[in-house]
């Protein structure tokens, strides 16, 4: 029997939404999760070094986001336009989400930050996204920071003051339109704390497309299709995931980003391989996990691809149990809320 989206379903109220970071990274709450009893332990992220073990691995993903986020004015019309950079194709064109997007024909032109970038819309593509051909002085992503803006979820409302809030401490490489939030808790001094225990530290890129916010719009979870995002594991990194595995530690992800690139690079064996590519993996219950073990997180969107995820990981009536038991706690949920750790 297919699952419904509906049974990923739970009630959340509107306040529980953090709409902003917490003063200190490491001062989240941590749900402690065992995806076995559905048992559950309430934490601070600070307590995250205690509940690994020597010779475990955690697999953080090091994607920086995009300031992607540009408001310009139709050099014609003088009309304003909002532009959502999504896809790098080459040095200076873009697959963009426009608003509003009707309007805009190819050869049309948008004038950005009083000049200091145009764009002219070359043709339009599937879901009504457009490709934009950028013009500027200098070095692309430094225009970025100057007159681009994060792009934040739908449902945080709130203007973001520090931009570096909204990037992990060991974000580097540039190119995604959300970040690997999970990864928000982290400080310097807890990596370190990490590093001394004896858990290995290894690094991923996935670069987080706009289709993390997207909606399950169809009610048999099989018939949704998962958004293409790009993946690279190197050899190295990928040598120090295998090696902690075939000593006995376990694989615990940074992030559904992190999990999804583990699941999509190891294979039948459990032996993840280097290389980079595009990955489409959806993973909902029952999946047969293939080298990850555990899992740091966010608490995700009801009825998301995201909650299947971890339902996957640890049985849903265990996600939507502890879910219900953070609302009744008073947990912050969302892209800038509090963490759980499935192990």
């Amino acid at each position: 029997m297919s699952l419904s989206t509906k049974d990923f379903y739970y009630e959340l109220p509107e306040h529980l939404i953090a709409q902003s970071p917490i003063a200190q990274r490491d001062a989240s709450r941590l749900l402690l999760l065992n995806k076995v009893t559905g048992e559950t332990e309430h934490k601070t992220f600070k307590d995250i070094v205690s509940c690994l073990n020597k010779g475990d691995c955690i697999v953080i993903n090091d994607t920086k986001v995009v300031p992607a986020r540009l408001y310009g004015q139709r050099k014609d019309t003088g009309g304003k336009v909002e532009i959502l950079l999504l896809k790098r194709l080459s040095a200076n064109e873009f697959e963009t989400l426009v608003k509003p997007g009707r309007r805009l024909k190819p050869g049309d032109e948008i004038i950005f930050g009083d000049g200091i970038l145009t764009g002219r819309v070359v043709k339009n593509v599937d879901d009504g996204n457009r490709i934009i051909e950028f013009t500027f002085e200098g070095i692309f992503e430094e225009v970025l920071n100057e007159i681009g803006e994060m792009p934040l979820p739908p449902y945080i409302k709130e203007k973001l003051s520090d931009k570096s809030r909204y990037q992990t401490v060991y974000a580097k490489e540039s190119g995604s339109a959300a970040a690997p939030t999970a990864g928000l808790h982290f400080t310097p001094e807890i990596l370190d704390e990490i590093s001394k225990k004896g858990i290995h530290i290894a690094k991923v890129t996935l670069h987080v497309g706009l289709g993390t916010f997207r909606p399950v719009k169809v009610d048999d979870v099989t018939e949704h299709k998962m958004h293409s995002e790009y993946y690279s594991v190197s050899k190295e990194q990928a040598d120090i995931i295998n090696s902690a595995k075939e000593n006995g530690g376990r694989v615990i992800a940074v992030g559904t980003t992190s999990l999804r690139t583990l699941e999509s690079v190891a294979d039948e064996n459990g032996f993840v391989h280097h290389g980079s590519g595009d990955t489409e993996i959806f993973i909902y219950p029952p999946y047969n996990f293939k080298i990850t073990d555990g899992l740091i997180t966010n608490f995700h969107l009801p009825e998301s691809t995201l909650i299947m995820l971890v339902s996957a990981l640890c049985g849903r009536e265990n996600i939507l149990n502890a879910y219900n038991e953070a609302v009744k706690e008073e947990y912050r949920f969302f892209s800038f809320g509090d963490a759980m750790l499935i192990v």
